[in-house]
């Protein structure tokens, strides 16, 4: 289909993108959720702010304990950068996941966290690290960035500029784990989580659920019955079983909300197991 008819500018710097906004625009990054949805009229921005050129947007580094990956960063260089692989490889190997080659080498990191598809790979390992979504305007947790069906707590004209994530330290360990969709890449469900021993028990977890419900969600009571526990094969089983609890599942064309439960349960515990051996 061909997009109606928007007005198109192109960015040079955050200031610039910011006064090039009009009420009702959008701005533009990959491009690979927005022009599909402009093309089927799912969305029809009256202005599009082209922001692909913005260098203060682009790049991965490290700062201290926290990895900071710029909004423009493509999903295929958060897989392989040398920073992310060391100080948190599950995050390179979630971004690995994503789609297929063609979106990896085109599509963003900030872009994605905005769109805030319910379907998204980065929404449940972002959670999971407790990562941080920074805006032209303010720091938002990711367990508290995504609010709803393709909603966030971005406010009108804000852009996502950075997203901060921390190193993960000495006895932690982390994995992403999805059944994905075999047309699309998306994720049916996908779960992401963080586990720190002392000794052999969990001293704390983090875990992020995607594409199971409208938006990412903290599965909290499988955080709260793996923490203590000796993490072997039975204890890993029975907080796995919670993942779904509390939280209303998605029914569509993907899978019925009693399969993503069941799902749930599936991809929490091969992601508990493998991030426990690797704390």
């Amino acid at each position: 289909m061909i997009p109606y008819e928007f007005e198109y500018k192109k960015a040079g710097s955050l200031d610039e993108a910011s006064s090039m906004i009009a009420t009702g625009g959008s701005f533009l990054a990959g491009g690979h959720s927005l022009i599909p949805a402009m093309k089927l009229r799912l969305s029809e921005p009256g202005t599009l702010v082209d922001i692909s050129g913005i260098d203060d947007l682009k790049g991965v580094s490290q700062d201290g304990d926290t990895i900071k990956i710029g909004a423009l960063a493509t999903h295929s260089e958060v897989a392989s950068s040398d920073v992310v692989k060391s100080s948190c490889a599950a995050l390179a190997e979630a971004a690995g996941m994503i789609g297929d080659s063609q979106v990896r080498n085109r599509g963003t990191i900030g872009g994605n966290v905005a769109h805030a598809d319910p379907a998204s790979d980065y929404p449940g390992i972002l959670v999971a690290l407790g990562a941080t979504i920074v805006t032209s305007s303010q720091s938002v947790a990711a367990e508290d960035f995504f609010t709803g069906l393709f909603e966030t707590a971005l406010g009108e004209g804000e852009i996502v500029t950075e997203v901060q994530v921390p190193s993960l330290g000495s006895g932690t360990g982390a994995a992403y784990a999805k059944f994905f969709n075999p047309a699309s890449r998306y994720a049916v469900v996908g779960v992401g989580v963080v586990v720190t021993k002392s000794g052999d028990s969990c001293e704390s977890c983090r875990i992020g659920v995607t594409g199971a419900s409208d938006h990412a969600y903290r599965a909290t009571a499988t955080e709260e019955a793996l923490t203590g526990s000796d993490l072997g094969d039975d204890a890993i089983a029975a907080a796995a079983a919670k993942v779904a609890d509390g939280t209303e599942m998605m029914s569509d064309l993907s899978a019925s909300a009693e399969y993503r439960a069941h799902l749930c349960g599936a991809m929490g515990k091969r992601a508990i197991a493998e991030a426990a051996s690797r704390a």
